[in-house]
């Protein structure tokens, strides 16, 4: 199709492969996963639906321009190359956002500001006139991407980070990441074919991006705004159109999803955020240490959830996860339980093997999600029968 154009989705280090996956289930040409990031071509509406719609990616790009930059005037040569009136007008606003792994350059503001200078000097000479810049609400957000001396110029085309779904208002001392939590939930294949829980829920994330999973809910719908709505060739219509085909797809969902905190002001902060995100049909959440439950009926169960660290929150790490460990094994069969800890060393007092580790990072923190099998008797038997 010749309105199909490259685009690249950003993600976290663990995610290429679940992102690649839900981008050939939405649709998208030429996809090929890479490092922290997936690259893929479609059309404007599909820009639009894969800010919508994906769970895994942090942010879209779309590429419009690369050459090589080995000094200050590579540099401003190759950002005066674009004609920037396509993109934006003299009495508009723009960013710049620089990421820099480079021998020639070694300061991403130092780039941010000489790329500001060939876009505003271009319009000056052009009009007269030039835009400026603004880093909250800008009009233009553009993405200057330089890796040894290639640099590559796109457009930010979500803004904010798409982990800002805009159902979380209330959060607690250590809220999980909105698409990490989508991942997490995605690499545990989870997919809404049986009960749910999350033991230790906080402000809710993992319960919310469960259900919103389970009942294939766009998982930015809640969201204000995006970074194209203010582009010259944003169509409101299409944006609609495509709005509403995804909502056509929502599902019915016909099991329990439930979250635990022995927090009240956690489980009052999660209640809040499931309302924002109207899920409240879907969750329920109640104030119970884990730790003193069981499990609810005989069915299969899937449990997803964020145990503290020891980094932000206090605890005795020891006694902690050896109690996760007892409570699993005694009083939760016939379930799987995955958690995420950066916390390597604890893992060891959880008493059971894990069947899976898998290296993911909660912001600078290496991680581990862990699956822990818990058999109906036991796993010996399991196997007999």
């Amino acid at each position: 199709m010749e309105n199909n154009f490259a685009m690249v989705a950003k993600t976290f280090f663990g995610f290429e492969e679940i992102l690649a996956k839900e981008l050939q289930q939405l649709g998208a040409q030429r996809v090929e996963p890479g490092v922290r990031m997936v690259s893929f071509f479609g059309d404007k509406g599909f820009m639009y639906k894969a800010n919508l719609a994906l769970r895994t990616a942090l942010k879209i790009l779309k590429p419009i321009h690369k050459f090589r930059a080995f000094n200050e005037a590579s540099l401003y040569k190759g950002i005066q190359m674009i004609d920037w009136s396509e993109f934006i007008d003299a009495n508009q606003t723009f960013v710049i956002d620089a990421t820099v792994h480079s021998d020639h350059f070694k300061h991403s503001e130092f780039v941010a500001q000489k790329c500001k200078d060939a876009i505003v000097d271009q319009f000056r000479n052009k009009t007269g006139q030039r835009p400026s810049v603004d880093k909250n609400h800008p009009d233009l957000r553009i993405n200057i991407h330089i890796g040894r001396e290639d640099c590559n110029v796109s457009l930010d085309t979500s803004g904010a980070s798409l982990h800002h779904r805009g159902y979380r208002t209330a959060t607690n001392i250590a809220p999980i990441n909105e698409v990490l939590a989508a991942g997490m939930l995605l690499l545990s294949g989870w997919d809404g074919r049986s009960d749910f829980l999350d033991p230790m829920c906080g402000s809710g994330t993992i319960l919310a991006e469960a259900a919103m999973i389970a009942c294939n809910v766009p998982a930015n719908i809640n969201r204000k705004e995006f970074a194209f709505e203010k582009w010259k060739d944003w169509d409101n219509e299409l944006f609609d159109m495509i709005v509403n085909s995804l909502l056509k797809k929502t599902r019915e969902f016909h099991y329990a999803i439930v979250g635990y905190d022995k927090a009240p002001s956690a489980v009052m902060k999660a209640k809040d955020n499931i309302r924002n995100a109207n899920l409240e049909d879907y969750v329920k959440i109640y104030e119970r240490n884990f730790f003193d439950t069981q499990k609810e009926n005989n069915g299969p169960l899937h449990m997803v959830f964020n145990p503290p660290y020891g980094e932000r929150l206090d605890i005795q790490l020891e006694r902690f996860y050896r109690e996760l460990g007892d409570t699993l094994k005694n009083s939760y069969p016939n379930t799987n339980a995955w958690f995420i800890t950066a916390n390597l060393e604890a893992l060891k007092y959880v008493g059971l093997k894990p069947s899976r580790k898998i290296k993911l990072f909660n912001g600078s923190l290496e991680a581990r999600l862990v699956k822990y099998e818990m058999y109906e008797g036991s796993r010996k038997a399991k196997f007999q029968q």
